[in-house]
């Protein structure tokens, strides 16, 4: 009937989605089989399994964030969902991305020239935080938020700003480029930074009284959640599901830098091999029969006493 919303369990098809999958995928499978071969030595693989599995992952990440019916129930209905996923599209699918991207691939897209220049600047830690941030706050604004639920040119601009921030903050930590990347001391420190700022919208969703954003104020919710409850939900997410998300990878990182090797060094079990310097007591050559019985030939008796 004209004038009535669609239910948002009803399928709603988003060709813009599929062709925007399909174009990255045929685009990844061109400059893997067709640019990989003539950019890495003879003999080289252009990229290994582990990246073509995580690219794959990327794919179905961005797929579920984006389609039917996460983008529909999202976009229109219920405000927790829409956070699932712009925590999807910021946390999740941008390290995969990277992670699945070889080195000579990212190399040959940003060339040497202004772009290379442009992108180095942007990716600069303080550079990266600061519009990470910034587009963070942006799409929780009432008013931005508002508009975009009807603006179809908006809210995708939104997303692709979104999803673009997020791969520039994240290219300090997981990039393809060595020299893009941060040391694993002040790659936590980044990481927990990033992690502060998103408390702000948090916290104000999860203890804002009425409604935050009228376009989720409508009476047929789904699951039958007030408006209240699926902004309390929302902010409960954003804090401690972001938060939960950066820790971790600050701890994985701590273990892999800080802690290697601490297991074996505090061990009570033997050793599968004993170090060299423990076996003579230091690393020098050790002294020969011979040697030792030169040097006792050439220290005097001792006196025997009168």
């Amino acid at each position: 009937m004209l004038g009535v919303t669609p239910s948002p369990w009803e399928f709603q098809p988003h060709p813009e989605v599929w062709l925007l999958l399909g174009g990255l995928t045929a685009a990844y499978v061109y400059m893997v089989k067709v640019l990989g071969p003539r950019a890495v030595p003879p003999g080289q693989p252009p990229v290994t399994r582990t990246q073509v599995a995580l690219f794959s992952v990327s794919m179905v990440v961005l797929w579920i964030a984006s389609d039917w019916p996460v983008h529909d129930i999202g976009e229109r209905d219920l405000y927790w969902v829409h956070m699932v996923q712009h925590l999807l599209l910021s946390y999740v699918l941008p390290p995969l991305f990277l992670l699945a991207t070889p080195e000579w691939l990212l190399r040959t897209l940003i060339g040497t020239g202004r772009l290379q220049r442009v992108v180095r600047w942007l990716t600069q830690p303080v550079v990266a935080a600061v519009g990470f941030n910034a587009i963070v706050i942006l799409t929780h604004i009432p008013g931005v938020v508002n508009e975009s639920a009807t603006n179809a040119v908006l809210h995708y601009t939104l997303h692709v700003a979104l999803v673009t921030m997020s791969i520039l903050y994240w290219m300090p930590v997981c990039g393809p480029l060595p020299e893009y990347r941060l040391a694993p001391g002040p790659k936590m420190i980044y990481l927990f930074a990033a992690s502060i700022i998103p408390t702000v919208p948090a916290g104000w969703l999860a203890f804002a009284e009425g409604s935050v954003y009228n376009v989720y104020d409508v009476p047929d919710r789904a699951f039958s959640m007030s408006v209240t409850t699926d902004q309390q939900l929302a902010g409960v997410i954003m804090k401690i599901g972001g938060s939960l998300y950066m820790w971790t990878i600050i701890t994985v990182i701590f273990f892999r830098r800080f802690m290697a090797g601490w297991e074996q060094q505090q061990s009570f079990r033997r050793a599968t091999r004993v170090p060299d310097s423990e076996i003579v007591g230091h690393a020098e050559r050790p002294l020969t029969f011979d040697e030792v019985s030169r040097e006792f030939e050439k220290v005097p008796p001792p006196r025997e006493p009168d």
